[in-house]
């Protein structure tokens, strides 16, 4: 919990910044009116994140959910919110699906040059001449295991040590 009530307010820049974003050019704006603006929205953040921590409980649970915050809303008789900010949780989701998509794309090329890379290096060695025995210069091949992976990443990342 903040020990001052000043830790509960908003940053000054993060509001002088929304502030010179949502008003037209050339519009200036005092001092004062800054720091009201400040404290009003550091108290609709302290009421909308109490209502939905109250909701959230109700529910039993520990966690406030987007779901919970939209109910804190229509509770706060806020309801003209619910839509621009359901727009903007679905937009949120949209962007964090695509970042997730984004890293595991990268992860498997990653792992498919790796491995396109080690078939590479067991073509040089000796063939197996078709006996079935395998040759004193061949290798069984076993299955890369991610801390293999990892800890080969760490070497070659490190100038080959550990």
């Amino acid at each position: 919990m903040a020990e001052r009530p000043e830790d509960l307010n908003l940053p000054n820049a993060v509001i002088t910044r929304i502030i010179k974003d949502t008003l037209p050019e050339g519009v200036a704006v005092a001092k004062e009116a800054r720091s009201a603006i400040a404290k009003a929205a550091s108290v609709f953040v302290l009421y909308a994140t109490s209502t939905s921590n109250s909701i959230a409980q109700k529910n039993k649970k520990k966690t406030v959910s987007a779901q919970d915050v939209l109910n804190a809303m229509k509770e706060m008789e806020f309801e003209k919110f619910t839509g621009p900010l359901e727009e903007s949780l679905e937009v949120h989701k949209k962007s964090q699906q695509s970042k997730k998509d984004e890293k595991e794309a990268k992860a498997k090329a990653k792992k498919a040059k790796e491995t396109e890379k080690g078939d590479g290096a067991e073509d040089e060695g000796e063939k197996n001449d078709g006996d079935g025995e395998q040759n004193d210069g061949e290798k069984e091949t076993e299955e890369e295991t991610p801390m293999d992976t990892a800890m080969e990443t760490e070497t070659q990342e490190n100038g080959g040590h550990l």
